[in-house]
């Protein structure tokens, strides 16, 4: 790979993007061009990669470069990636729209080839495979590791009255309320796995489940799946440890939701609009 090949990229620092000042937050999500992306960081190959093309981006040429923790040249600053997805939210952009997807992939696989040097089967050092760019390669036993995806549902509970089951999760910030989540386990279907989280959460039975849609999560592999479900029995009961509230809420007296970008306030969004 040559400087003179990269047409695009993005630049991570741990969990952010780093974009130059000036970017206006419209902007941010998008591609930088390559000349300024080496004028400001040099062309070292070790940190760069070329993102694999899919049929989205066929006839693009998409990098990204890695950058170690450390201060950042003049002119550029580094934004959270999950607070992008806040603003391509209010701006509109839907759930896995052509520049939000092309973001989280080189994203994703940035974090996974970071976490990925040497292989978890005999410890020798992976490299790229040159017949799958998307795995990494072992250079002694030749174990091939693809990022890892972990699937995740995500439920929107509503009963008879209208009125929808939102949750307070321990680790969340303030009082924000928001859907019961989990992942799911080996040899365990999707429905089981929310019937399996919403019992464990809550303490109560659904029925009626289903599929909404999707969107990539990568912090740091998941791919959330979104569902509907109508409650069935049972009394709320929080299980005191990941849920230290739960309550029944109607459209027009709601506590405070999770921020925009995320799949819990796209499905919560979706019942206020009489949608769901």
């Amino acid at each position: 790979m040559t400087g003179k090949e990269m047409t695009q990229a993005y630049v991570f620092q741990d969990l952010a993007i780093v974009v130059p000042e000036n970017s206006p937050d419209a902007q941010i999500h998008k591609e930088i061009n390559e000349q300024l992306i080496t004028s400001a960081f040099g062309s070292d190959e070790a940190i760069r990669f070329t993102v694999p093309e899919t049929e989205e981006t066929a006839g693009k040429i998409i990098h990204y470069v890695r950058l170690p923790k450390g201060d950042l040249p003049k002119g550029w600053k580094a934004v959270p990636v999950r607070q992008l997805l806040n603003i391509a939210s209010e701006a509109k952009m839907p759930i896995g729209s052509g520049a939000i997807s092309r973001l989280l992939r080189a994203f994703h696989i940035a974090q996974s080839r970071e976490e990925s040097h040497f292989c978890s089967r005999c410890g020798g050092r992976n490299k790229t495979c040159e017949e799958e760019p998307l795995a990494l390669e072992c250079s002694v036993c030749g174990r091939r590791e693809f990022p890892r995806i972990s699937p995740a549902i995500m439920a929107i509970i509503t009963n008879d009255k209208g009125e929808a089951l939102l949750a307070h999760n321990a680790g969340f910030p303030s009082k924000i309320y928001a859907l019961i989540a989990g992942f799911n386990e080996p040899g365990e279907s999707v429905e089981r796995t929310i019937m399996r989280e919403i019992m464990e959460e809550v303490n109560i039975e659904v029925c009626d489940i289903r599929y909404i849609c999707s969107q990539p999560w990568p912090f740091p592999n998941s791919l959330m799946l979104g569902f509907s479900a109508r409650y069935l029995k049972g009394e709320i009961k929080p299980d005191g440890t990941e849920i230290t509230d739960a309550q029944w809420f109607s459209r027009d007296k709601l506590p405070e939701l999770p921020g925009h970008g995320s799949l819990s306030r796209h499905l919560i969004g979706m019942w206020l609009d009489g949608k769901l």
